[in-house]
């Protein structure tokens, strides 16, 4: 019967990044610095809340965009964290995860034939679902731009076709974000044009040195915005994810969302709800254990003559391979089977992130001090 597939799911593949880490993944006290995800535990405040939920019987379908409390929450939360304003009764949906958020949007706004220009390297997740659309990505070489995608080099991709512009920042894998005044030039370029923008803000609590910004500020009619509690406060297993976007738009997403899951798990909703409530700063110490992070990593893979750009959020370095090392396939199934550490090779992340490994710091000093010694062994072999 497998002939009868979709051809359109027969054709693309598991993730490059599950699909490495369940290879190396038995190996015996095997240090992984594969998956993003932290590895702090969900503060306990918010698993009160859901226990409460289960004790009071909140166990039932609530409105196909998430009970209105929770709406209005997080709407709040966003106009005090990003001073963006969304009417919570028709411009916000609760998804189930961010991942949801992802595809009911490219569901909506795609159709056969159309562009999505993505910067590469970049997050897996997004070409699958553009292709599961009929539509076709294109990938924007940010390789020799510090991974930034700015306005110079988006409009030389820019044709009739492009549907879509995806700016994933903070970005998975490279962990860099752009500036205020880079995402005012792309909202300029944008301004007016038959395209969407798709602004995956996932990492947003987790920007190091400057606050973060989202490109609605400056072209809201125009931009679906993404979020969840996944990153920000330690949540992956609970699938909360947000989309905000004008009442254009939201009004069809919202369609694409019944018919997909009805509504996002009614525990997890009242979580949530505590979580961008009472718990709207439960990321700062997450953050400050990052950047710690981030900079003892940075000064050790320096020092091992790595060539890397520092990233400036999110929980992930993007690191060009050594010398003679051409191949991020190669290089990674040679470092798990020689010194016991695994990294991402590159080319999970488009073709354009082939030449680069990536490395996530999501994990404890501890783990991170062993696997960099490992790894500076496996380099100075």
């Amino acid at each position: 019967m497998e002939h009868l597939i979709n051809s359109q799911v027969k054709n693309i593949e598991i993730s490059g990044i599950r699909k490495f880490f369940n290879s190396v993944s038995h190996i015996k006290d095997m240090i992984s610095l594969t998956i993003g995800q932290p590895d702090f535990p969900t503060p306990e405040h918010i698993k009160e809340a859901a226990k409460s939920a289960i004790d009071e019987n909140f166990t039932v379908y609530t409105h196909n965009a998430g009970y209105l409390e929770l709406r209005q929450a997080a709407a709040e939360y966003m106009k005090q964290k990003y001073c963006l304003s969304y009417n919570a009764d028709e411009e916000v949906i609760v998804t189930t995860g961010a991942s949801e958020a992802i595809d009911i949007s490219f569901r909506t706004i795609l159709s056969p034939g159309c562009e999505v220009i993505l910067p590469g390297p970049v997050y897996p997740g997004y070409e699958p679902l553009i292709k599961l659309c009929g539509a076709i990505p294109v990938y924007a070489d940010t390789t020799k731009n510090g991974f930034r995608l700015t306005a110079d080099i988006l409009k030389t991709y820019i044709t009739e076709k492009t549907r879509c512009i995806v700016l994933p920042y903070p970005s998975n894998p490279t962990g860099v974000t752009l500036t205020a005044g880079e995402l005012q030039e792309i909202a300029e370029l944008l301004s007016g044009k038959d395209i969407f923008i798709l602004s995956d803000e996932i990492y947003s609590e987790l920007v190091f040195d400057q606050k973060h910004t989202s490109i609605a500020s400056y072209l809201r009619e125009q931009t679906i915005v993404i979020n969840g509690l996944s990153k920000s406060h330690s949540m992956t297993g609970w699938r909360i994810g947000f989309v905000f976007a004008p009442v254009s738009i939201s009004r069809h997403l919202i369609k694409v969302h019944q018919y997909n899951v009805s509504c996002a798990s009614s525990i997890s909703q009242k979580a949530a709800f505590a979580a961008v409530t009472a718990g709207m700063n439960d990321a700062i110490p997450m953050k400050e254990a990052y950047a710690k992070r981030r900079d003892y990593v940075y000064g050790r893979l320096v020092s091992m003559g790595l060539d890397v750009v520092k990233p400036d959020g999110a929980f992930y370095f993007f690191v060009r391979l050594p010398q003679p090392y051409t191949d991020s396939l190669q290089f990674a199934l040679d470092m798990a089977k020689q010194v016991k550490v695994a990294v991402v090779p590159g080319n999970a992340f488009s073709p354009m992130g082939e030449g680069f490994f990536r490395l996530s710091y999501a994990c404890s000093v501890e783990m991170l001090e062993s696997a960099l010694d490992r790894m500076e062994q496996f380099l100075t072999v």
